[in-house]
């Protein structure tokens, strides 16, 4: 029984800490928005969260996208690596489908900018071919 419960308060603490991570990405320094990045990509990549994920992907990839929009450089690059963990933690259905859907035309556009880093240019081709790869439905 206790064992029960130190594991879920283990896990209550691991999901505030991700919704304080997700918070972050909204702050005003690039600073707190690129640890928050580096903090959710160590988080997914090392964990299956898709159900705490499910609940809030719209809300992660409105904040993934204003970070590829407005951010520069690195923060653009963590973004791009965040978003491909994301869109393999929702998989190949149909929320994984939609996460890739709504970011697709921005990934294409920082790929295709010539004044955009070559890592974020990388990261945003890897997130394109990943999540296309795994969520889209359209074969073309």
């Amino acid at each position: 029984g206790s064992e029960a419960a130190s594991e879920q308060g283990q896990e209550e603490e691991v999901e505030d800490r991700l919704k304080e991570h997700m918070d972050n990405l909204l702050d005003k320094s690039a600073k707190a928005r690129q640890a928050a990045l580096r903090s959710l990509r160590l988080a997914l990549s090392s964990k299956t969260l898709s159900e705490f994920l499910l609940e809030r992907r719209l809300t992660l990839t409105d904040s993934l996208e204003k970070c590829l929009k407005k951010g520069k450089g690195e923060e653009q690059a963590l973004a791009g690596t965040v978003l491909t963990l994301l869109c393999l933690q929702m998989g190949s259905g149909p929320e994984g489908e939609e996460v890739f859907r709504s970011l697709k035309p921005l990934l294409v556009s920082v790929l295709t900018d010539s004044t955009a880093s070559p890592s974020t240019r990388q990261s945003c081709a890897t997130a394109l071919g990943m999540c296309c790869y795994i969520a889209a439905a359209d074969l073309e």
